[in-house]
């Protein structure tokens, strides 16, 4: 997976596909959240369940424990694999599952004619529904930040009918098993085995080429996301 995704949709839009009937501490607007192209070390919403229902806040993506800081980048993903042993993990399992709504991620394709040129392509839902990124986090409510927060996407192994770049890609979960994932009342087990058995097939997906302004993370706007001829 490379590190861009879109979030651009509004709260409330995200909470139908994943919630309905569902409580959630408090009302959340639908203005459009607007982010096309959503890049590592930046705080980004993520959902989670503090255990008394669904909140919404801002948490920065990328984490690492304290002992590690300084040493490398703050991983920004994690394998599913690793989920319940890893070291860096420790701190987020089984509580800290959370998850990362989105419209759909980013993967840049060597040229096969020049290796040095790439072309990014956006991946998505051929529903074009919202999805949810199965995530590990340190979040807090409020939407000022907190220091230590911070979340990893999970991911799981790609298959080359995606696009032809990385062996990995998110773990994107159906709503229903999305929320059972976010269950603190779920056992860790059960949701070790939803992880590694319940990532939507790449069939569900479809990508195109896009512009390569989408490569300058400053770039902002729904024009990233327009099919290139």
């Amino acid at each position: 997976m490379c590190g861009r995704f879109a979030q651009y949709q509004g709260q409330a839009d995200y909470l139908r596909e994943l919630a309905a009937g569902q409580e959630v501490i408090s009302g959340y607007d639908n203005v459009p959240i607007g982010r096309y192209n959503v890049a590592p070390g930046s705080r980004v919403l993520v959902m989670y369940n503090p255990g008394n229902g669904l909140r919404i806040d801002p948490c920065h993506w990328g984490w690492a424990p304290f002992w590690a800081k300084g040493s490398q980048a703050a991983p920004i993903t994690a394998p599913v694999e690793a989920v319940p042993t890893g070291t860096f993990l420790k701190a987020f399992w089984p509580q800290g599952r959370a998850l990362v709504m989105a419209d759909g991620w980013y993967e840049w394709v060597s040229d096969p004619h020049d290796p040095e040129r790439k072309q990014p392509y956006f991946i998505r839902l051929k529903s074009q529904a919202p999805m949810f990124m199965a995530a590990l986090a340190q979040v807090r409510a409020g939407s000022e930040p907190n220091e230590g927060d911070g979340f990893v996407i999970v991911t799981a192994a790609s298959e080359a009918v995606m696009v032809d770049s990385h062996d990995r890609r998110p773990l994107v979960l159906a709503p229903a098993d999305a929320w059972t994932w976010i269950d603190l009342q779920v056992p860790a087990e059960e949701a070790e085995r939803l992880a590694r058995e319940r990532c939507l097939p790449v069939e569900a997906f479809e990508s195109f080429a896009v512009g390569k302004d989408v490569s300058d993370e400053r770039d902002e706007g729904p024009q990233l996301i327009v099919m290139q001829p």
